[in-house]
């Protein structure tokens, strides 16, 4: 099939021009200025439009096997595709945890048949479980996954020793949830000696605080930079922590690099008042100055990527008392949104986002022919009308869990197409019942 779009504003590489774009199967073949239309099957007219790369999110919790009455592949990839990014990396807190190759490799299977978005998966390190990660291909796992902090699901690696083994063995990238244990246990029985189990949400950024998450960062940057590992620190939440990274190199030389997720950018502990458990992820959402830290440190560099760290849960246990209550919330439907509306407010430019949502992702993971608008490079593309107002409701949520942080939210972006290997994967509000996702590369 050849599908042209005519009259876009493409955002690539810093920048923006007004170009057709012909997709051949499933490639980019042509940008050029008046591509006749005789070339195509199909034609898409995105006058006043802007096409981007599809959005590639490197965390996400899509919660198969095992936690299907959360979320699952399918349900989860659609409404990712509806938001416009076109790959996930998932992480290997399911049940049971992806920490052996052939866990790993289970949950390929189960993507290979449900995914309408491509996908990665990243294997999971344990306190014991060394040989299994060595094993590890880097050409088709985009890396390691150590949690550093309890989260949802049991994968702690607190074994000093062991952090180190794995930190000096292993070539891939470690990607790491940074949050120190200990911090948070003391934290947490000072206020369940207060308050019994039914702690105010407001005081889950005191507990999960800035000294567990800073603390925990610097440790691992230390042991990064002792034995020479690859490492990538998710979900930065605090200020004091952006100071540990450096702005004054290309992204593809750096050997330590950082994300930060939409609702760290968006929420603060303000909005706990409001909001509730439903802002309730780990690590915690924290004060107006650590968001402002986080601004600027995204907007100059010192942190490469903006990801969701989508997580659902159903809403009857976010109404849980808070020691019960999970953390975590389901974003891939809205993250690009949330992103334009700050480009409307003035905070970032298109290309800015592009760089850290598309652009940077692909350098990062080494995904192979992805992440960029290229001649050549995979067809995964979203058509946005940054000119059409719309409101979240339930009625137009696609989680499975039904429901999301910004509901009532009106936003004034639209995602109109998502192309996923050259196929229309969504189109205005629908998404097509067909799964063109496919298993994500990594260049060596």
């Amino acid at each position: 099939m050849k599908v042209l779009i005519k009259n876009a504003r493409i955002v690539n590489e810093n920048q923006i021009i007004e170009s057709d774009l012909l997709i051949e199967n499933d490639i980019i073949s042509k940008i050029s200025v008046n591509i006749s239309e005789a070339e195509a099957e199909r034609v898409i007219d995105a006058e006043g439009k802007y096409l981007l790369p599809g959005i590639i999110d490197d965390q996400v919790h899509f919660r198969e096997p095992g936690l299907t009455h959360k979320g699952n592949i399918e349900s989860e990839s659609r409404a990712a595709v509806a938001g416009g990014i076109t790959s996930f990396i998932d992480q290997p807190n399911t049940v049971p945890n992806a920490v052996t190759q052939e866990l790993l490799e289970d949950k390929y299977k189960i993507a290979a048949e449900k995914a309408y978005a491509n996908y990665g998966f990243m294997m999971g390190g344990t306190n014991d479980n060394l040989e299994e990660l060595l094993k590890t291909n880097p050409r088709n796992v985009p890396g390691i996954k150590l949690f550093l902090g309890s989260s949802t699901g049991n994968m702690l690696v607190d074994n000093p020793e062991t952090l180190e083994n794995i930190f000096s063995n292993t070539q891939m990238l470690i990607a790491v949830h940074c949050e120190d244990e200990a911090t948070i246990k003391a934290n947490t029985q000072k206020y369940v000696d207060e308050y019994g189990d039914d702690i105010p949400m407001k005081f889950h950024h005191l507990i999960r605080s800035e000294e567990a998450c800073y603390k925990s960062s610097s440790k691992a940057i230390e042991l990064a930079k002792k034995t020479g590992a690859r490492l990538h620190i998710f979900h930065l939440s605090t200020a004091k922590e952006t100071e540990l990274f450096r702005n004054d190199i290309p992204l593809k030389d750096k050997k330590i690099t950082a994300e930060v997720c939409v609702h760290h950018l968006t929420f603060t502990n303000d909005d706990y008042e409001t909001k509730g458990s439903l802002i309730k992820w780990n690590p915690a959402v924290k004060t107006q100055k650590d968001k402002d830290g986080l601004w600027e440190a995204l907007l100059d560099d010192r942190i490469d990527v903006i990801a969701t760290d989508h997580a659902p849960h159903t809403f009857e246990e976010k109404q849980n008392v808070y020691t019960k209550c999970p953390s975590g919330g389901p974003l891939v439907q809205h993250s690009l949104v949330v992103m334009l509306e700050n480009y409307h407010n003035g905070k970032i430019s298109l290309e800015k986002i592009v760089e850290k949502m598309c652009h940077n992702p692909a350098i990062l993971f080494k995904v192979e022919k992805r992440g960029y608008v290229k001649e050549g490079y995979k067809a995964d593309l979203v058509l946005v009308d940054l000119n059409e107002n719309w409101t979240v409701a339930k009625d137009n949520l696609l989680y499975q869990c039904g429901w999301s942080p910004f509901e009532g939210a009106n936003f004034h972006s639209k995602v109109t197409h998502t192309f996923v290997n050259g196929q229309l994967a969504f189109e205005n509000g629908k998404v097509t019942e067909g799964k063109f996702g496919e298993r994500l590369l990594f260049e060596a």
